[in-house]
């Protein structure tokens, strides 16, 4: 099956399964007269198994490990159950705090609060909801794929209004290659946003600066 088929059945975006490519974490075959990528069952099975590892937040450079042998799948899932049990221990940290300001109904010690909160977030911990820069992101994509847009309807109207209403001497078929045109562009534009979209929601776009 080709790659549109895999994204549906998986759940992972292009770049998402592409990205993992290029680490050599997945193997597809190819076509001989296209060149174009096959998934067959054991790459699907691959890709669901990476799916779930990175789920439980397993970083890249393990899933490498993993690939190469030089991890073990238990090695692994051990590490992982030591960093959950790192971050319940800073859970409670949290939730101490929060049981302290209720109790006493003030913020006498905010400053040791804050040193507190400041180096757990050092530590990577953090109580921030994620899901909020990935709504910034989806809003700046669309909002700058809208201005374009406007743009190209706004050379659109332009173009009809001097053809129609300043009668400007050009050949109806070059009028319509230019609508035709321009209306590429437009769904260009829109088809870059959607996937755009897809590709911040498929969580993997930042894969590199992450690991």
């Amino acid at each position: 099956m080709l790659i549109n088929e895999v994204e549906h059945i998986v759940g992972l975006s292009k770049k998402a399964i592409r990205y993992y490519e290029e680490l050599g974490l997945l193997h597809p075959k190819r076509k001989k007269e296209n060149d174009y990528r096959i998934y067959g069952d054991e790459e699907i099975k691959k890709l669901k198994f990476l799916k779930f590892l990175r789920e439980l937040d397993v970083p890249i450079r393990d899933l490498k490990l993993l690939e190469e042998n030089k991890l073990s799948l238990k090695e692994c899932i051990k590490e992982r159950m030591l960093k959950i049990e790192e971050q319940e221990k800073n859970y409670a940290k949290v939730k101490k705090m929060c049981l302290e300001i209720i109790t006493n109904e003030n913020l006498e010690n905010l400053d040791s609060y804050s040193i507190s909160m400041n180096q757990l977030n050092k530590e990577g911990f953090t109580m921030r909801n994620l899901k909020t820069k990935k709504r910034k992101k989806i809003i700046g994509a669309i909002l700058s794929s809208f201005v374009f847009e406007i743009f190209f309807f706004f050379l659109i109207g332009i173009l009809s209004y001097l053809k129609f209403w300043i009668i400007l001497e050009m050949p109806f078929v070059v009028y319509l290659f230019l609508l035709f045109l321009f209306s590429i562009f437009i769904l260009s534009i829109v088809w870059n946003c959607i996937q755009r979209v897809k590709e911040i929601l498929g969580g993997e776009e930042d894969e590199a600066s992450k690991y």
